[in-house]
């Protein structure tokens, strides 16, 4: 289960609002080993694309220090979708290469009839997606 919380969602669900047409990406860091998102770390899509995303290299490289520097992990891998469910796509699955992150999709179309946007998290690991359950607390 992910365990977010409502700031943290919030940031989120604006990031993707706020870079539609075009996905957004980003990441949550958190202290290294307690799986607890804390640091909301949005990025620019380097594809700057509505149907695809992609970290660019020198600024993934910087966070990646950053985080080592500051003893932190990837908790949370997010993307958003602008005209398909937040369900990982085949690309998805093939950039899932941090098996202990969580993996959020929003999406800001409504495909389900259900709202504006739809907010689900997987795990990914060797290919194969597993939904998970969000909890979504005001604090830790």
């Amino acid at each position: 289960m992910l365990t977010i919380t409502q700031a943290l969602y919030d940031q989120l669900v604006a990031h993707a609002r706020a870079d539609h047409p075009d996905e957004a990406c980003g990441v949550v860091a958190g202290p290294a080993g307690t799986g607890r998102a804390e640091r909301f770390i949005p990025m620019l899509n380097a594809a700057r694309s509505p149907t695809f995303y992609e970290f660019d290299s020198q600024d993934l490289l910087r966070l990646y220090r950053e985080m080592d520097d500051r003893d932190e992990e990837p908790v949370i891998v997010y993307h958003s979708h602008t005209a398909t469910e937040a369900y990982p796509s085949r690309t998805d699955v093939t950039y899932a290469n941090e098996p202990g992150a969580h993996y959020v999709l929003v999406s800001t179309a409504d495909t389900d009839g259900a709202g504006e946007f739809q907010f689900r998290s997987y795990r990914i690991v060797d290919g194969v997606i597993t939904e998970e359950d969000v909890k979504v607390v005001e604090a830790y």
